[in-house]
């Protein structure tokens, strides 16, 4: 989706990491008036009145921001073992709203099939010890309902701190990262700045890879918005334990704005028709927009080919791996870059474009010509009578 239909952005930054209480704790910081519905949401959950649930001010002698405490009862085992169909059944039966059940789903789904990978066995049969506790699932349900409250957003993160050293759980001491975070993390950025202790929980991990946020991207011109601090339990040396959220409101002109990456090489030791059939085989690849070859003079006076490459930034390993593979080069260049699209549709064989000034102009694809038998003369009065004709149906208004 590109950002034209979601112009707002939240951005998580883990200054001391991420769990799953920081992150309701930061939102609750940011908006303090869903407060009431993110409490209820639990309690629709099965929360026994027993377990105390509090929202409160917090501040460690540097920042202020919100706790979010799940108090529970002092006989309540901390060795709380609780399946995965039991945790799924219990939401499938509470007065939840629907957005908010689905994504709970999801964060506890992803949970299980990462402990599952982790530990052997399907996710099905995944029976949680600490993620299972009142504390994880209050935490999860009121960071479901609090995403789904928050709309239509571009979620973002920052590199993520890795921690490490050991964690004692129902299943021994286990490194840090904790293995089921690592499955949950994979693909995202990490750093290791030094200090100790476990900087991203399983509930934190599942919370992110259930919001799949984009790291590592530019951004245009933005207002900055709401903002909140949340806390963690832990502490750390020299540190704020926090998770900060970021809001923001794009400040572009409303043309559709997304990313593309944008990669770059130039070959002299290749056959131009061999590296022609190289360019085509990666221009067939899925996600690749474009490629252009433009020649060039390269070192000792040589003809070189400069080839540059658009494709969607989910396709760009795939896209890197192929470049290797069908040319000679032996390194280049990528960044991710935005730009900016016009509104178009497609009618039949004919992309109408909106301009900025509200002008609708037409373009027919010249493969679609090429059966002309009459020539130049031929195609180019069928190029206009098919842009006329979409130009014609097209309502005014549209």
């Amino acid at each position: 989706m590109t950002e034209s239909a979601i112009s707002r952005r939240i951005h998580l930054d883990a200054v001391g990491g991420v769990a799953g209480d920081m992150f309701v704790a930061a939102m609750l910081d940011a908006h303090p008036g869903e407060a009431d519905g993110t409490l209820a949401a639990i309690r629709a959950a099965g929360l026994p009145q027993s377990v105390d649930l509090r929202v409160l001010p917090h501040h460690d002698h540097t920042l202020t921001g919100t706790r979010f405490d799940v108090v529970l009862p002092a006989d309540n085992g901390a060795d709380e073992h609780t399946s995965f169909r039991t945790l799924r059944t219990r939401l499938n039966e509470a007065e939840l709203p629907t957005g908010t059940r689905d994504r709970a789903q999801d964060i506890f789904a992803r949970l299980a099939v990462a402990e599952g990978a982790v530990h052997g066995v399907y996710p099905e049969d995944v029976t949680f010890h600490e993620v299972g506790a009142w504390d994880s699932i209050a935490d999860i349900v009121g960071a479901a309902y609090l995403i789904e409250q928050a709309g239509a957003a571009h979620w973002t993160v920052s590199s993520l701190p890795m921690g490490s050293g050991t964690v004692k759980s129902a299943h021994g001491d286990l490194p840090l990262p904790a293995p089921a975070v690592v499955e949950l993390l994979k693909g995202f950025t990490l750093h290791d700045d030094g200090r100790k202790g476990e900087r991203i929980t399983p509930t934190g991990a599942a919370i992110l890879a259930h919001l799949e946020p984009a790291q590592n991207e530019p951004h245009g011109p933005e207002r900055l918005g709401e903002s909140g601090i949340g806390f963690g339990t832990k502490t750390f040396p020299g540190i704020s334990n926090v998770l900060r959220v970021l809001e923001f409101d794009s400040l572009s002109s409303g043309l559709a704005e997304d990313h593309v990456a944008v990669l770059r090489f130039e070959i002299d030791d290749q056959s131009a028709e061999d590296l022609a059939v190289g360019l085509d085989n990666i221009r067939a690849l899925d996600g690749v927009l474009d490629v252009l070859q433009t020649p060039a003079f390269g070192k000792k006076g040589r003809i070189v080919a400069q080839v540059q490459i658009l494709a969607r930034p989910d396709a760009r390993e795939a896209v890197t791996a192929a470049c290797f593979n069908e040319t000679t080069t032996i390194g280049l260049r990528w960044e991710l870059s935005r730009r900016a699209l016009l509104a178009r549709e497609q009618a039949e064989d004919v992309k109408l474009v909106t301009r900025p000034s509200g002008v609708v102009t037409a373009k027919v694809e010249m493969d679609r010509l090429a059966d002309s038998e009459d020539g130049h003369a031929g195609r180019m009065a069928q190029k206009r009578r098919s842009e006329d004709i979409a130009l014609n149906k097209k309502e005014p208004n549209d």
